[in-house]
This record gives structure tokens, C-alpha cells and sequence, in this order.
């Protein structure tokens, strides 16, 4: 048993150490070379939605499409909020909205989850198998495939056109439950029985052990559950009327559709970056604790 343990951390360490070494190594050049065409790849779309948002007008529509902007301004963004102020609910209103709803779905989504990788991964209850491989399936499932079955439970519930709209779709998250409960796979069992011996109940062990270890995983569902409340544009469309409900991606949306296609690309090109800038950011600041997450996520128990 101890030797068992003992693979399975040296494993998750060395796995640790090749995602985030402490130091260069000669070794690593040849990750670097396969990486960075992949790399740069990847970061065009992310410079093209920046220099996109700092255009002039004839830059937007100029062909073929140029990635960098020759001439720098800030009329996009000074013309959104200038239409910004002419609505009738003030812009403060709608990312008032957005900030509360991201805040209430991270604090939820995290205890949700936390809470259902913890059954799964240390409780014994019939039906476990199966409840666990519906969440996994569940994960295959993108939100515009369950639009109507959200909207007749929420019909049910009598929270359409409530602020609660925005929270309680997406609290479910099967994938924070997955990534979640493989990271508390790797926990030793071990610490199960010191903990009872200790006086320790099924809430204490979770509270006092569990979740410190499980730190990384728990920074990695907090971004999923950031992205998908923050992006959110489906509960505005489909589930409220009342405008003072509403949040920043939408009223965006909303706004440059508004005008002629002509004069709303450079405020579209605004908004998108605004919109998308919380998403990079967050992700750089907690990104080492992504990588961490995945490296454990594959691991068995």
C-alpha cells in the first residue's frame, strides 16, 4: 500500500515538474520548438481582437484584413460609451449586474461542486456509479442543446425575469465536478482514518483537509464558473424582460445592433475587448493552478 502511495506521488510530482519547472533545462528546447508555432497560432486571434478595438474606421473594413493597426484610436471607444449614455438604464446598471451575478455563481458553483466531488470521491451511497457517469455525459452537452428544457424548469421554478435567472442555470457544472473529484482522487486515504481518530466528522474532513489541498482545482473551477457568468448572454435573451436586469455583454450586443452596420463595427470592436480583457486576465493570474489541475485530472485513484 505504502509503495503504491509512494509511485503515485512521485508520479504527480514529476508530472508537476515538467508543466511548471523550477529552472530552465536544456531538455526542454525540444517542447519549446513544438510549442511555439503552436503558440503563436494561437495568439492571433487574441492580437487581432486588441489592435481590432483600436482601428479607425477604414482600417476595420480594409482588405485583406491586417492584424495590427497602422493608425491608433480611441474614437471606437469613446463612441460606445457616448451611446452608452444615451440608453435609457445606465451602463453602471448593466456591469453592476454582470459583477454580482459572477460573484454569486463563483461562491455557489465552487461549494456545488466541491461538495458533490467530495460525495463521489470519499462517500459510499448506491447509485454512485451511475450518478457520476450522468455527469460525465452531462460535460458533452453545450448550452444552446438544453435552452428549452432550462427554460420550462425555470418556468417551473418562477424565476424567469428575476435576477436568479442569471445564477441558477449555471450552478450545475459538471465539469468542476469532474476535474474536482480526479484532484481528490490523489488524497491518501490515509488521512481519512487520522482524521476520524482525531474525532474528526464527514463536514470537518472536508472543510479542514480537503478543500486546503485542493486549492488548484478549486482557482480552476472559479475561472470556468468567471467565464461562463461573465459571458453570459443566453439568460438576457431568453429568460428576462425587465432591462434593468440585464448584463454588460448583452447590453453591448444589444447596442452596436442598434445602429447601422456600418458605424457599429468600431464600437462592436470595442466591446469585444472589454468583454474578453476580464477573461485574460483572470486566466494569467490563476493559470499555473489550470495547469496543475490538469496535470493531477488524469491521475487515478
Amino acid at each position: 500500500m505504502k509503495k503504491k502511495l509512494f509511485k503515485k506521488r512521485k508520479r504527480a510530482s514529476f508530472l508537476g515538474t515538467m508543466i511548471n519547472p523550477s529552472r530552465f533545462h536544456r531538455s526542454q528546447i525540444k517542447f519549446i520548438l513544438i510549442l511555439l508555432p503552436i503558440v503563436l497560432v494561437m495568439l492571433v486571434p487574441i492580437l487581432f481582437i486588441i489592435s481590432h478595438a483600436f482601428k479607425p474606421l477604414e482600417e476595420l473594413y480594409a482588405y485583406p484584413p491586417k492584424i495590427f493597426a497602422s493608425r491608433i484610436t480611441f474614437d471606437n471607444f469613446k463612441n460606445l460609451f457616448e451611446a452608452a449614455t444615451q440608453t435609457e438604464v445606465p451602463f453602471s446598471r448593466y456591469l453592476f449586474n454582470s459583477i454580482i451575478a459572477c460573484i454569486i455563481v463563483i461562491i455557489l458553483s465552487l461549494a456545488i461542486s466541491s461538495l458533490g466531488a467530495y460525495a463521489f470521491s470519499f462517500l459510499k451511497f448506491k447509485g454512485k456509479k451511475v450518478l457520476f457517469t450522468a455527469t460525465q455525459i452531462a460535460i458533452m452537452f453545450v448550452p444552446i442543446a438544453v435552452a428549452v428544457p432550462r427554460y420550462m424548469v425555470l418556468t417551473f421554478l418562477g424565476i424567469t425575469n428575476t435576477f436568479m435567472a442569471h445564477i441558477i442555470p449555471l450552478l450545475a457544472m459538471p465539469v468542476g465536478i469532474f476535474l474536482l473529484k480526479q484532484f481528490m482522487d490523489q488524497i491518501p486515504r490515509d488521512l481519512i482514518d487520522a482524521a476520524a481518530m482525531d474525532g474528526a466528522n464527514k463536514l470537518q474532513f472536508y472543510w479542514h483537509i480537503v478543500m486546503p489541498l485542493v486549492k488548484p482545482a478549486l482557482a480552476t473551477v472559479a475561472i470556468l464558473a468567471f467565464q461562463a457568468s461573465w459571458n453570459n448572454v443566453e439568460s438576457s435573451q431568453l429568460y428576462l424582460v425587465n432591462e434593468n436586469l440585464k448584463t454588460l455583454p448583452y447590453y453591448f450586443g444589444t447596442l452596436t445592433m442598434g445602429l447601422s452596420s456600418i458605424a457599429s463595427q468600431g464600437m462592436a470592436a470595442a466591446a469585444s475587448l472589454i468583454i474578453f480583457l476580464p477573461n485574460i486576465i483572470v486566466f494569467i493570474i490563476l493559470q499555473s493552478n489550470v495547469m496543475s489541475t490538469m496535470a493531477h485530472s488524469g491521475l487515478k485513484g
